[in-house]
């Protein structure tokens, strides 16, 4: 193996998981694991640390990166990815825009479905953060471009099935995006803010989109005990706006 794997394992209770790579050794409270041993493993395999604790090797999805991989900043949390890849209906033959590429985190999930994703980020530091994340990812069809996606799109000469923006220039953006939409396809704009997501609405019924729709989307974790079953303590509440629009 030359790609990153899990090591998952169940301990008095508790599960513990480690994403690594298979060079070196991995000190853990469970003992040493040898990660040498993991090229001669196939997922679903085993290794045992040496105090004989058994881990199981598994292969990392979209949400173990989210969990995992290195950031920039804070990335869009899968909830909201999850509303935009339903909300567009994201297939394997889609091609996606995607600007404010950030750690890379929306673009792994975008790019484990679409058949081409180009995603434009500004700092230098950050696209040095996302390459190593895709590359982890083993995805080739992503692709990272340098540049304001605001001076981009206009000079851009290809057509995409779907557009996400989460970035704060996105009303300045928006304008633009027919131009680079296939008829029928999505602009999908993730906004933190009220102000930000009433400029990007302005923007949208400038523009003349249809089926415009501007969503929240609230998780809540259920928690069962033996005391009762209840939601968690610990929830995910406000994290933004999505609008969605339809060329």
């Amino acid at each position: 193996m030359d790609f990153p794997v899990l090591l998952k394992t169940f301990h008095e209770g508790k599960m513990k998981e480690y994403f690594v790579m298979q060079k070196g050794k991995l000190h853990t409270d469970l003992g040493i694991l040898d990660l040498e041993e993991l090229e001669t493993k196939s997922f679903g395999d085993r290794i045992s640390s040496h105090l004989g604790i058994e881990f199981i090797v598994q292969k990392p999805r979209a949400p173990d990166f989210f969990a995992h991989a290195k950031r920039s900043g804070a990335p869009m949390m899968p909830k909201d990815i999850g509303t935009i890849i339903s909300g567009t209906g994201l297939c394997s033959s889609d091609h996606v825009l995607d600007a404010g590429t950030g750690s890379g985190i929306l673009a792994i999930y975008l790019g484990g479905i679409a058949e081409k994703v180009i995603s434009y980020e500004q700092r230098e530091d950050f696209i040095e953060i996302a390459k190593k994340n895709i590359a982890l990812a083993g995805l080739s069809g992503v692709e990272l471009r340098s540049g304001d996606i605001v001076e981009e799109i206009r000079n851009l000469d290809e057509k995409f099935d779907v557009i996400t923006l989460d970035t704060l220039d996105a009303a300045h953006v928006i304008p633009y995006a027919p131009e680079v939409l296939y008829p029928g396809g999505f602009l999908a704009v993730y906004s933190p803010f009220f102000e930000q997501t009433k400029e990007a609405r302005k923007a949208i019924e400038e523009t003349g989109f249809a089926e415009v729709r501007t969503i929240e989307t609230i998780e809540r974790e259920i928690s069962f005990t033996e005391r009762g079953t209840r939601p968690s303590t610990a929830r995910v509440g406000h994290t933004g706006f999505i609008t969605l629009a339809r060329y």
